[in-house]
């Protein structure tokens, strides 16, 4: 898969980004209906998405190593919470990732919560309740991980996000993808101004140099009045080769 095809976006800084997009999604709730829709508009745009079974159908390899790697090389990550969604280990296990990404690279995340109300993965009632009492019999043995899981949820609901409720889909997909377009847009403007200002102090710099090329500094040491240190005074001199 080749790497950014749309470089008016500008969705990398100070480091290269493969992706614009990474989806979190549970495949059998999401998968092949809104998910897939969704996928196909970001596509339909130009933007450069990761969605695991679009990866499987083109014959490329799916670890947890590889989905990880896809993660930390993504600008944004969209997280569609559905009911089944806290069932799914893989799901989660991805959503830690992508907070630890938001943490330590800037990734940007945008929620959506198709079918179900924000405090439903918030505070882990209804659905996503029953899914973690299977986790903690299941996992009992491994309690920090379900508690990573609990508290990795309840942060990345707790952020602005897209609810569904009564909208058709359609609706919703287009406020996603002007969100998206959005948040790499402004990305693509910081780093315009970022471009700016070191080509102004490459210039100030440029200017520096000359200057030191017709004059040179001549050092000379005196003790300081104010403390028994010495200080250097610097003089220019003119300096010409022969």
């Amino acid at each position: 898969m080749s790497t950014q095809r749309v470089p008016s976006y500008g969705s990398s800084s100070s480091r290269s980004w493969k992706y614009d997009v990474f989806m979190n999604f549970e495949g059998e709730g999401t998968g092949k209906n809104f998910t897939d829709h969704l996928y196909v508009a970001l596509d339909q745009e130009g933007f450069e998405v990761y969605k695991s079974d679009k990866e499987i159908e083109r014959g490329s390899p799916v670890s947890p190593e590889i989905v990880r790697k896809a993660i930390e090389e993504s600008r944004i990550s969209v997280v569609v919470f559905s009911k089944r969604y806290a069932s799914s280990t893989p799901c989660l296990d991805e959503l830690v990732n992508i907070s630890e990404c938001k943490k330590t690279v800037g990734q940007m995340i945008i929620p959506i919560f198709y079918d179900v109300e924000p405090s439903v993965p918030r505070y882990q009632i209804g659905d996503f309740q029953e899914a973690f009492a299977e986790h903690e019999e299941t996992f009992k043995e491994n309690k920090l991980e379900v508690e990573a899981w609990r508290n990795t949820l309840k942060e990345v609901a707790n952020l602005s996000g897209f609810p569904l409720k009564d909208r058709y889909e359609s609706e919703l997909i287009e406020d996603v993808v002007e969100e998206v377009r959005g948040k790499l847009s402004v990305s693509g403007s910081r780093l315009m101004n970022l471009k700016k200002v070191l080509v102004g102090v490459s210039s100030c710099l440029e200017q520096l140099w000359m200057q030191a090329e017709i004059r040179r500094p001549r050092v000379q040491w005196r003790q300081s009045s104010i403390a028994p240190t010495l200080i250097p005074l610097f003089f220019f001199e003119p300096f010409i080769e022969f």
